[in-house]
């Protein structure tokens, strides 16, 4: 159950991110539910893979290559979904960090409410 919600209000962030950003847009409500289960399913499978490939190039930058390895899963999930569409990396880099921030806020919203 606890899933579903998060999956909801991601998909939710979605959604808002595609009204407030300009080089990224979601056709439908469906759209943002796909897209939320596409992340969902590309940051369990693929992230931690690229995390351990480019563990060096990682420490190096001090963490901040992870925020290339997030946009690299936006433009994944916008070339396996339909109706999502982002336009190029600077558009993806701040969707990822906008969606990060508001799914923070709406996870923390949501445990608030349940303790």
């Amino acid at each position: 159950m606890n899933f579903l919600i998060k999956l909801v209000l991601s998909a939710l962030a979605v959604l808002i991110l595609a009204k407030i950003l300009p080089g990224v847009d979601v056709n439908s409500y469906l759209s943002a539910v796909i897209v939320a289960i596409v992340l969902a399913i590309l940051n369990a499978i693929v992230k931690p893979l690229l995390v351990v490939l480019t563990f060096p190039v990682t420490v190096v930058t001090l963490g901040l290559f992870l925020l290339v390895i997030n946009a690299a899963i936006i433009l994944l999930a916008d070339y396996f979904v339909n109706g999502f569409s982002v336009n190029g990396w600077l558009w993806a880099l701040i969707f990822s960090v906008l969606l990060s921030i508001f799914q923070s806020i709406l996870y923390s919203i949501l445990k608030k409410d349940k303790g």
